[in-house]
């Protein structure tokens, strides 16, 4: 009984003494000073512009990126390549609307950081996108220095039920049709 007693507290000991060297830290975001800009693409063209951040944690174990997690405003779609009065409110509406964010009923997406491969700043990123309520996986390169984290994205927005204008969908659309992936540049201070 005293043997292993002594085993117990030995462990205990040794299990205490190892997790003080692991120091996990949650970071947050500083939302003023982050950027997401987007980039749709079309047969005739593209379209641009940002999306705001509400929040977001970046997770570090050891100075290594382990997680996190971010809220996007779907409702601060905004369209940086034209004007106002000259289709910038007009695409910004379309945007909005159910045929593509449906930011009335959806106003938020969300990502959720669950898997990172990498060090020393350079990471491979497999998170969960949630957009219009659905949720897929997503992977990603992200690169951190700085306090700064950037990464770009390419999201099939069919997978979230964002149809309109797609050839994957819709025959005869032409020099009509939206591709299906759009980019998104992140750029996250911390």
């Amino acid at each position: 009984m005293k043997t292993n007693t002594l085993k117990t507290a030995a462990i205990l000991i040794l299990a205490l003494t190892f997790a003080s060297f692991t120091s996990v830290k949650k970071n947050e975001v500083k939302i003023s000073e982050s950027t997401i800009s987007w980039k749709g693409h079309k047969v005739t063209g593209s379209h641009e512009g940002t999306i705001n951040l509400l929040d977001g944690t970046l997770i570090f174990e050891n100075d290594e990126l382990t997680g996190g997690n971010f809220v996007m405003d779907m409702t601060s779609i905004n369209v940086t390549d034209l004007e106002a009065g000259k289709g910038k409110e007009k695409l910004e509406g379309h945007l909005k609307s159910d045929d593509f964010f449906g930011t009335s009923n959806h106003a938020k997406a969300n990502l959720n950081i669950t898997d990172v491969k990498g060090k020393n700043g350079n990471y491979n990123i497999t998170g969960d996108l949630t957009i219009k309520g659905k949720t897929h996986p997503i992977s990603f390169d992200m690169t951190i220095a700085d306090n700064t984290a950037t990464a770009s994205l390419k999201v099939d927005r069919t997978k979230y039920d964002i149809k309109y204008g797609s050839a994957s969908f819709f025959d005869g659309l032409k020099d009509k049709a939206i591709y299906d992936e759009f980019d998104l540049n992140v750029k996250l201070k911390f």
